[in-house]
């Protein structure tokens, strides 16, 4: 099995996984409600991304029980989000949902478009990407990410799914940001291109 199996199969049980949540415990409020279009739209886009413009790292094939363990489970603490929303029924004021729903979208612009620049961009040719999204920050899509699971926390009203997210950033994102600038370093525009940009924080100044 590849990765991008098991991460698929994350996103697909998204749904039934936060339908069966608002279930269990009787949970239609609206922040429940939010929170499964939110993440249910995401990994709706995910899965739309994967056969449109599919990101060729997570095609690595590994035996069923280490991507069980090392890919699905890992993933699976993103559930805990939406079981702390059904479960504890927070109420939280207008003005902070629309705060996640905007933080929500800028992540999924960031992540979504950044993947398909650099997808429709490499495959005209290899070579540094320097302009678009890519003309500020070296990883539109990390930062995607990140901003998207911080919407998710935030509606969770928890400091829990914050700490999975640090966890994801600190094992995942930021070593990927690294290794994709000591795979860039070979050209010879990238040491100027580092000093104009920043790895997942976008450099405005």
């Amino acid at each position: 099995m590849t990765d991008i199996f098991f991460i698929n199969l994350h996103k697909v049980l998204v749904f039934p996984v936060v339908l069966g949540l608002m279930w269990w415990f009787g949970n239609v409020s609206i922040e429940m409600c939010i929170y499964l279009a939110l993440h249910g739209t995401y990994s709706l886009l995910w899965l739309m991304k994967q056969s449109m413009y599919p990101d060729r790292r997570f095609e690595v094939r590994r035996p069923v029980w280490i991507g069980f363990l090392f890919v699905f489970l890992p993933l699976a603490g993103y559930y805990i989000a939406p079981y702390l929303v059904a479960s504890r029924h927070p109420s939280l004021p207008a003005p902070m949902i629309a705060g996640i729903v905007s933080l929500y979208t800028f992540g999924v612009f960031f992540h979504y478009v950044g993947d398909a620049q650099k997808y429709f961009t490499l495959r005209a040719g290899p070579g540094l990407i320097t302009d678009g999204l890519f003309s500020r920050v070296r990883n539109p899509n990390y930062l995607g990410e990140i901003l998207i699971y911080c919407a998710f926390a935030a509606l969770s009203a928890h400091w829990l799914p914050f700490v999975i997210v640090a966890a994801w950033s600190a094992f995942f994102f930021i070593p990927g940001a690294r290794a994709k600038d000591k795979s860039l370093s070979r050209y010879p525009a990238y040491a100027a291109y580092r000093a104009r940009t920043g790895a997942l924080v976008p450099r405005i100044w």
